[in-house]
């Protein structure tokens, strides 16, 4: 039986199912796997005047309130694994593996911003310690922003919108959430999760659509920050249309990992398969390029083709299955276009390199020109590239040619080595023995250059969805006034 999910639109406290919709084919499954009611001109408006009426009376939500609804959602997230994974394997053709893994950093995700939401508090400023300040007492406190607007991303939808929806909560605010096209479903029903939990409607409202429902809200007085997670190009237009407020861009990458001659390099060889191709490579920190110490290559170039290909490939609704589909087919054909690219400049393909629909076979490019677009282009598929280098400092240099500055990767055991791509690389984080993909939900993460503006994480994000305030007692003091 051919179940289709109902995506509805939230405005002002009421859930929205008639009228125009927008049907989802699922990229494996090749049917129509859930549908959502599409935004209306109207609705625009209604989500923006009740945002604004609605913002004061989630900011009187005492922290503690805010967080216990936080935990109980995160509760829920974790005892709904399953079906919310199902629900990614169904809209995204992500393999049941990778689905509970997000839908676990959900739960993660919740959870921690739970506990900042307790933290949130300010300071007593040290007025007294300047001539001008004695006989005066100066306080902060960090109040919420207002209305927040969460653009989220097809390839973590459901993690990355506990991030910001989750955070703005926290911070006190209430929330106009604008999902991908590709993932309603599963957007819809994490809103409906934390509803559930206690979460009051006047909090959160949920508005499907293409950019144009986007760039309306972007350009909305009403709203006072918008944090947006996709590629550069809508990144910049989401800037544009924002004007004169806070905005939050979290872009893309064509992450590098650097593998030292020192290095484990059977080891590194598994990390890189097991990253570089979860989720078919549709993320932002997923292994694209990996620079080899030439004296180590041809073996880590083996090593990683040889597990590449014990990667169980298909449905991702099969628990055994490790790569299930891409978002869409014209995303494969890209991958299979750019592989043969880089082929017809001399690389070797050692693995993959064809598609079946939206399913692209896992690929491993050795030894691509470093001009190719395997290399200086965001890849977003199931690709890895390997290349020689001779010198660290070499190195180091040639992945900071790239446009973006995400993420990156080092294996090796040498501390010199290691302070030196911390200090040198241009990235906004690194992970050393361990590859460019790998984050901690409660670690800062963001990038630098076109990579975006900004850290997500909930703390860092709370910063980012609140302003400082501050009190000025004249003659009144708490310090010594002589």
């Amino acid at each position: 039986m051919n179940t289709i999910h109902d995506a509805g639109c939230l405005v002002a406290g009421e859930w929205l199912t008639s009228g125009e919709h927008a049907d989802r084919m699922g990229p494996y499954v090749r049917k129509v796997v859930s549908r959502a009611r599409t935004a209306q001109p109207g609705d625009i408006t209604a989500a923006l005047a009740y945002a604004q009426q609605a913002a004061k009376g989630v900011a009187r939500l005492a922290p503690a309130t805010r967080a216990d609804i936080l935990e109980r959602a995160a509760a829920a997230a974790t005892a709904q694994s399953d079906r919310l994974a199902g629900l990614l394997a169904l809209e995204l053709g992500k393999p049941l593996k990778d689905g509970r893994g997000e839908i676990l950093r959900v739960a993660d995700t919740l959870s921690v911003a739970a506990a900042e939401a307790r933290t949130i508090g300010g300071e007593v400023l040290p007025v007294a310690g300047w001539a001008r300040g004695v006989g005066n007492t100066a306080i902060t406190q960090h109040a919420p922003a207002g209305p927040v607007l969460a653009i989220t991303p097809f390839n973590a939808p459901a993690n990355l919108l506990a991030h910001k929806l989750a955070a703005s909560f926290a911070a006190g605010n209430t929330t106009i959430v604008k999902p991908p096209p590709q993932a309603p479903a599963v957007s819809t029903a994490l809103v409906d999760l934390l509803l559930d939990a206690g979460m009051p409607v006047e909090a959160v409202q949920i508005l499907h659509g293409g950019g144009d429902v986007g760039a309306r809200l972007c350009a909305a007085p009403q709203i006072a920050v918008v944090s947006f997670t996709g590629g550069v190009t809508a990144g910049h237009a989401v800037a544009h249309a924002a004007g004169p407020k806070r905005v939050m861009l979290e872009l893309g990458g064509n992450a590098a990992t650097i593998v030292c001659e020192d290095a484990d390099v059977a080891a590194a060889a598994r990390v890189c398969a097991r990253t570089g191709f979860s989720n078919s490579g549709q993320s932002c920190i997923s292994v694209q390029r990996v620079y080899v110490q030439r004296s180590r290559f041809e073996e880590f170039a083996d090593a990683l083709t040889a597990e590449v290909k014990t990667l169980v490939v298909g449905d991702p609704l099969d628990k055994a299955t490790d790569v299930g589909s891409m978002v869409d087919d014209d995303a494969a054909e890209r991958v299979v276009r750019w592989t043969a690219e880089a082929a017809g400049q001399g690389a070797r393909v050692t693995a993959g390199g064809t598609r079946e629909g939206a399913v692209m076979a896992p690929t491993v490019v050795v030894a691509p020109s470093r001009e190719a677009r395997v290399v200086r282009e965001e890849v977003f598929g199931a690709l890895v590239a390997v290349l020689p280098y001779d010198d660290f400092d070499g190195v180091v240099e040639e992945c900071n040619r790239s446009t973006y500055g995400l993420q990156a990767g080092l294996f090796t055991h040498d501390v010199r080595r290691i302070v030196t791509a911390w200090r040198d690389l241009e990235v906004g984080g690194l992970v050393v023995n361990g590859s460019s993909n790998f984050r901690l939900d409660h670690v800062p993460f963001g990038g630098v250059k076109d990579s975006g503006i900004g850290r997500e994480s909930p703390r860092w994000m709370i910063e980012d969805f609140t302003v400082t305030k501050t009190l000025l007692l004249k003659g009144l003091t708490i310090w010594g006034d002589k």
